[in-house]
């Protein structure tokens, strides 16, 4: 746990550089100047109102595989969290944004770097809809948690990320706990693509990879997702 830093996936970043990283190493801080999210979108939180990390794992399965473990990442914060609070129904968006009923309550972000993946994770805690980023966003708090300890949020992510990563490093297809928690899969959506254009579809699967696939077959790796009526 660091108090301040720029961005925890920075400093994983440089500690892979340096050969100084181990498989499984973690860096959580209070708080990040320089945070982001996908597409290198700023990710702000004021001090201590969010739990944010970034850790380093080495997959032994094919790199072309590597791509669904943001997918898995989502999976174990939302386990995580219906772990902590039964009652809670939180859903994934594709690829990987936390849901809270619409409210976005986090993201990740991975990267590949040396012979492994930093992913970086960002969950609203103890925000007040004031402390809010942006309009769609939402918190535990907000959500009535009864539980905002973050080092207890943390610990139990860890160890079902343990868990779920064990299975999938053994070459089970998780898929399908991805499509029951999803809540992109059977939706109309429009993908917002990064050159400008938009598409619109129906989402029916995931493939191994985490790519989503639309009914008219076409895979979609990269865009923004919105949920049509």
């Amino acid at each position: 746990m660091v108090e301040v830093t720029g961005s925890t996936q920075d400093d994983l970043t440089q500690l892979v550089a340096e050969k100084k990283a181990s498989n499984g190493d973690v860096i959580a801080t209070e708080f990040q100047s320089a945070g982001r999210g996908r597409v290198d979108r700023k990710f702000d939180a004021p001090a201590a109102s969010a739990l944010m990390f970034s850790l380093y794992i080495q997959p032994q399965r094919e790199k072309s595989d590597w791509s669904f473990l943001p997918l898995l990442t989502g999976l174990s914060a939302i386990f995580a969290l219906m772990k902590l609070e039964p009652e809670s129904l939180p859903t994934l968006k594709w690829p990987n944004d936390i849901l809270l009923g619409d409210g976005k309550v986090g993201g990740i972000i991975a990267q590949v770097s040396g012979d492994g993946v930093i992913i970086g994770v960002g969950i609203n805690v103890g925000m007040t809809e004031e402390e809010l980023p942006v309009p769609h966003a939402t918190s535990l708090a907000l959500h009535q948690y009864s539980t905002l300890d973050r080092n207890l949020i943390l610990s139990t992510f860890l160890t079902t990320f343990e868990e779920l990563f064990t299975r999938w490093q053994s070459g089970e297809d998780l898929r399908h706990l991805y499509k029951e928690r999803s809540a992109t899969i059977g939706r109309d959506i429009r993908i917002e693509l990064p050159d400008g254009t938009h598409k619109n579809g129906k989402a029916v699967d995931v493939t191994p990879a985490g790519e989503l696939i639309l009914e008219d077959g076409s895979r979609v790796t990269v865009g923004d997702i919105v949920h049509l009526r």
